[in-house]
């Protein structure tokens, strides 16, 4: 037996607007191949502790500005003096 189909524009709220009328198709299309897009998708019990993608950014920028700056490795000094070598 199949299950019924409900119409869930039918159980939304009269709040919600359906109104296409004034959509514009591409609206931020240029913007996105000026800007490019970073989409990160959080696993669930990370995502539990953000409410909001402004809150993950404050939290991944306290990160990166307590982070130390990698530097390039150089050769330690000496810290001893050359001993002769018997022979």
């Amino acid at each position: 037996m199949k299950a019924k189909r409900t119409n869930h524009v039918a159980q939304m709220r009269a709040e919600y607007d359906f109104d296409y009328s004034k959509a514009v198709r591409g609206k931020y299309y240029k913007r996105l191949l000026k800007e490019g897009s970073n989409v990160v998708v959080l696993e669930r019990d990370v995502a539990k502790a953000f409410p909001d993608s402004a809150s993950v950014n404050k939290a991944l920028r306290s990160v990166l500005k307590n982070k130390r700056p990698r530097r390039l490795t150089a050769r330690s000094p000496r810290t001893r003096y050359k001993v002769p070598r018997a022979g």
